[in-house]
């Protein structure tokens, strides 16, 4: 028969695990988020950030800089560019990347 010293046990022990798991998560998306601003030509080569829904919008000083195919590669369902611009679907993250970015600057 398990004792109540058991379950307590057994209960930190699934705690540490869930600590660990969510730790991980966490720094997965952020090497996530440092790629995609590296795709983007880096920190110094974005102006201007924006959110709508699911979409990111990124104002660039050197268009040329961006690596589409990367970004394609992270998970974005879709880019457009217009001008210096890139339109970036990106789902939920897209308000976690522009949040990001502003801490970077």
């Amino acid at each position: 028969m398990i004792n109540i010293f058991e379950y307590i046990v057994i209960a930190i022990v699934l705690i540490i695990v869930m600590f660990a798991i969510l730790k991980a998560t966490r720094k997965d998306a952020s090497l996530d988020l440092n790629k995609l601003v590296e795709y983007l030509g880096g920190k110094e080569n974005i102006i201007k950030t924006e959110t709508e829904l699911s979409r990111f919008k990124v104002t660039l000083k050197d268009i040329s800089k961006a690596n589409k195919e990367g970004i394609q590669k992270l998970g974005a369902k879709g880019i457009v560019e217009i001008d210096n611009q890139l339109k970036i679907i990106l789902g939920p993250e897209s308000k976690q990347l522009k949040k990001y970015i502003d801490e970077l600057k």
